[in-house]
């Protein structure tokens, strides 16, 4: 995730030889949750092995980690104890209830510090989400790893540390201190999308159980579920078909409808014929830097496919964890790369250049693909470059020439909630968008707990429904002219309809900035280093070339006079203009990537694993401000 905060550099010390870094406590104002009710101090953790993840229900690599660490936590209970430590980017996850929310909706099964004013982010110096720091069973921190792809360095550090620690007799064996909380009954939980079907009965994607559900026409009464209800990737009938928080779905030409298994990053084709549930594309693995970006639909990797819809004859993908458009092709069964770079922020332009971030939502409506980019808190749309022109031509490879443009939004630190002209309205995170008969769009605007409206014939949004507890996706009632809109509330877990409004909600203007406060620099010379030192047992994979990236740039552009653009080195000296922006502040985009391998002289194809992480990093140039930035991707910092 793009965000980042000022620090102070913690002591250097590979974990093997590391310097003696005492842990600071752990504090967070809203409080312990999966505890039953108990407050924990780091004395409660002492003689197990900590892994701290700092993480913020809004950001897709947070979730990622989630899951990474599920497996680690399962092998290792009886050593190892993960803590959440949940550090709001957005104001809405700041409440409290929203992040006890947020831990049953994602199936949190470790402790969880509310940590609302980051009071424990500032202490462990940490600049990015997700982090995940390790503490000995002695109470000294021992490693830090941001960004994705870390398991199998913490699962190795864990090992080592259990033999350690069980020599010195420092290792306290035995269970943990969760606390599941009581199950809910209702008959959604935290939905994430609804599709119209054409029996006029509601599909819905029930992510937090894993299932479809088949309501009926008046949204409420259940008609059957789809899927067996446990984690997995498998295809089969309406009781053993199995997904992992499905989001997205769109009707297909032929009938069926097409599902964006999220967790499982694939997308599944479901039958409401037959019941029957299929795989249209996707392997079950996780997308990485350097994982092929085109190609037959089952063999290409898929990352956190968030939504669908049919377009210009072809499903469009809103492939949150690359922030990209993805598109299915469903004549050639592939896949392919249609926008964005997997650079993260807000940049318009030809679709190849263009960045996006976290896209959660998609609507097509006639030629424009409409986009509800969450972390942005921005709507934006592709149109083609010849409107009217047809898609890409059958058994093709050619394509036509899309654009990307932006109706609302500025970029990742500013969000909020205010009406009027687009070029100064404010979303909160938006995970839908619906395409509405009169031209306009209605947006889900998440956060804000509100349904919006983007006219692009007057250039004006507007609020039409407010009290909306965390509207994801949205779906047209009927014919054009019956003026309702069912809209899904994730977090009442229910359908709710609504009549669309003659005339507007008058909503008072609210505007917010991410709360990380900036780093001052130095003007002129500034040493850029990214800390990765690979796990005990890897070493660095240069076998086929270089294996580290380093892609650098800024937000103004001219906050960097030179050390822009993309290099294969770790470090990078840049230098920086206070001129460039009033007050000398900017951001600097940092988007790091490190391939490992086991070192094994005997193994001739040895397991490799790709460590990543992207940093947005505001910045105040200043005298007196300093001339060398780390960023830890693996390591410590010095």
């Amino acid at each position: 995730m793009n965000d980042a905060a000022p620090a102070t550099p913690a002591p250097t010390a590979p974990p093997r030889r590391r310097a003696r870094v005492r842990a600071p406590e752990l504090v967070g104002a809203g409080g312990w949750l999966n505890t039953g009710g108990k407050e924990l101090t780091l004395a409660d953790f002492r003689g197990r092995i900590l892994i701290l993840d700092f993480w913020t229900f809004c950001c897709i690599n947070c979730l990622h980690v989630l899951d990474e660490l599920r497996e680690l936590e399962e092998r290792h209970r009886d050593t190892t104890v993960v803590v959440g430590v949940h550090s709001p980017k957005f104001v809405h996850e700041a409440d409290h209830r929203a992040v006890v929310d947020a831990v049953e909706r994602y199936e949190v099964h470790h402790p969880v510090l509310d940590d609302p004013e980051l009071a424990t982010w500032k202490q462990y110096a940490v600049r990015a989400w997700p982090t995940l720091v390790v503490i000995d069973p002695e109470g000294y921190v021992v490693a830090q790893h941001a960004g994705e792809g870390h398991a199998h360095a913490i699962e190795a550090l864990v090992t080592e540390l259990e033999a350690v620690h069980e020599a010195k007799g420092t290792l306290r064996r035995g269970d943990g201190p969760y606390v599941a909380p009581e199950p809910a009954a209702t008959e959604l939980r935290f939905p994430g999308k609804v599709l119209r079907l054409p029996s006029g009965n509601f599909l819905v994607s029930d992510s937090t159980r894993h299932q479809l559900v088949e309501l009926a026409a008046d949204g409420e009464s259940l008609v059957r579920r789809i899927g067996s209800g446990e984690r997995g990737l498998a295809d089969g009938d309406a009781d053993s078909a199995r997904f992992n928080e499905p989001q997205g779905l769109a009707a297909l030409p032929d009938g069926t409808v097409a599902v964006a298994d999220t967790v499982n990053h694939a997308l599944r084709r479901f039958d409401p014929a037959t019941g029957e549930t299929t795989t249209l594309a996707g392997t079950g693995r996780q997308w990485w830097q350097g994982s092929a970006t085109s190609g037959p639909a089952r063999e290409v990797d898929l990352s956190s496919p968030w939504d669908l819809a049919w377009w210009r004859g072809e499903l469009w993908i809103a492939m949150a964890g690359t922030h990209q458009i993805w598109v299915y092709d469903p004549e050639a069964r592939a896949v392919r790369v249609a926008a964005g770079t997997t650079n993260e922020g807000l940049l318009d332009g030809p679709a190849a250049e263009a960045w996006f971030a976290q896209p959660s939502g998609l609507a097509a409506a006639g030629e424009r693909l409409w986009i509800a980019d969450a972390e942005t808190s921005a709507l934006r749309w592709i149109e083609a470059s010849e409107p009217g022109g047809a898609g890409r031509a059958s058994g093709s490879s050619s394509a036509v020439e899309y654009t990307v443009r932006t109706a609302v939004g500025t970029g990742l630190f500013d969000f909020g909630h205010r009406d009027g002209e687009a070029g100064q309205a404010l979303l909160q995170h938006p995970l839908g968008v619906t395409a509405l008969p009169d031209g306009s769009v209605a947006v889900s605007d998440t956060y804000n707990h509100a349904l919006r409206r983007y006219d692009p014939v007057s250039g004006r949004v507007t609020t039409l429904a407010t009290d909306l507890r965390e509207p994801s996706g949205a779906v047209l009632l009927g014919g054009e002219d019956t003026g309702e809109i069912v809209v899904v509330e994730s977090a009442r877990h229910r359908l709710t309809r609504l009549r669309l409004p003659e005339e507007a909600v008058r909503v008072d203007p609210v505007a917010h900035r991410t709360r990380r406060a900036a780093t001052d620099v130095a003007p002129g010379a500034l040493r850029l280093d990214v800390v990765f030192q690979a796990p005990a047992g890897q070493k660095l994979d240069t076998r086929y070339g270089p294996s580290t990236r380093l892609v650098v740039s800024s937000t103004p552009p001219e906050l960097l006079v030179s050390g822009a653009g993309t290099g294969t080195g770790l470090d990078r000296e840049l230098v920086v203009d206070a001129t460039a922006v009033p007050g000398g502040e900017g951001v600097l985009h940092v988007s790091a990537m490190a391939a490992s391998c086991d070192d094994d002289p005997n193994e001739p194809y040895p397991a490799c694993h790709v460590h990543q992480q992207d940093w947005g990093v505001p910045v105040r140039v200043t005298p007196g401000g300093v001339t060398r930035l780390p960023l830890v991707l693996a390591g410590l910092a010095h």
